[in-house]
Parts: C-alpha cells; structure tokens; sequence
C-alpha cells in the first residue's frame, strides 16, 4: 500500500504517466483541480495555488489498498512528505517541456509568452528545491513505457 508523489514542473509528464498508471489499474490522484487546490493569499497580497491541507491529508492518511500515485506540485507538498513512501521528480529538459505545453490540448497553461517565461522560471528556481526533496528522479524525457515500469518499481 504505497503512497507516491510524481511531481515536477509543468510538461515533464506527470499528468501522461498517471494515466497510463490508471489505465493499468492503479489508483491515481491529479491533484491540479479545484478539489484539491485553492488559491490563498499570502500577507504580501499576492496569491498562491496550494494543496488542500485537510483534503490531502485525508486522502493520503486513509489510503489503504495498493498503490496510490499522487501528482502534482505544491509549495507546500514538503509538509506531507511524511505521509509518502517515495517522492519522484520528473525532470525533463527546458525544450522538451515547453515542445510538450505547446502541442498539449489538455491543459491550457504554458501558452502564452508570459506563462512560458514563467514555465522557465520555475525549471530555474522551484525544480532544485524538487530535487532536494525528492527521493527518486527519473527522466520525464524517456519513453512513457520507461517512466511508468519505473514508478511501478516503486509500488
């Protein structure tokens, strides 16, 4: 009864592999939806996109059978890291992720000029704190049949 977090910056295919995982009969969690973000105002004014701390905690601490892969990436998933058996980085290169955003129909962000820069950004500034965090990394670049073996090692 694994519990697995698969994070990483947008594009390096978090969302594809929890799909594969599904289809071949494991439970998955994407957590870039309302049910488990919110937007919080942090005391400078601006706002952040974040896990729903009761509503993860819930879901991770009542997980009982088999595995369960969680993605997603949240300034304040370090605080659950407690709750999980592994923590993966997908890291994938700057041109792949951006290749992938631009040609994805599924999700929206990363179109524009700003939100790429911003893409950008992140790769620089949130991925090594990812990797600091992370007990495993795999290359989000390789083959999605490679990717999803690995993660199934892990369960």
């Amino acid at each position: 009864m694994k519990k697995i977090l698969v994070t990483g910056m947008s594009g390096t295919g978090k969302s594809t592999a929890l799909v594969e995982l599904g289809r071949r009969g494991h439970r998955v969690v994407d957590t870039d939806t309302d049910e488990w973000h919110e937007w919080v105002t942090r005391p400078d004014g601006s706002r952040e996109w974040m896990w729903r701390e009761p509503t993860i905690r819930r879901l991770l601490s009542e997980h009982r059978d088999g595995a369960l892969f969680v993605s997603g990436t949240s300034s304040n998933q370090g605080l659950f890291y407690p709750l999980l058996d592994e923590i993966v980085l997908l890291s994938a290169p700057a041109d792949v992720m951006l290749e992938r955003i631009a040609r994805r129909d599924n999700n929206p962000y990363g179109k524009s000029p700003d939100e790429r820069a911003l893409v950008l950004e992140h790769l620089r500034t949130v991925e090594p704190l990812l990797r600091r965090g992370a007990t495993v990394e795999i290359d989000g670049s390789a083959p999605l049949t490679e990717v999803v073996r690995r993660l199934e090692e892990l369960a």
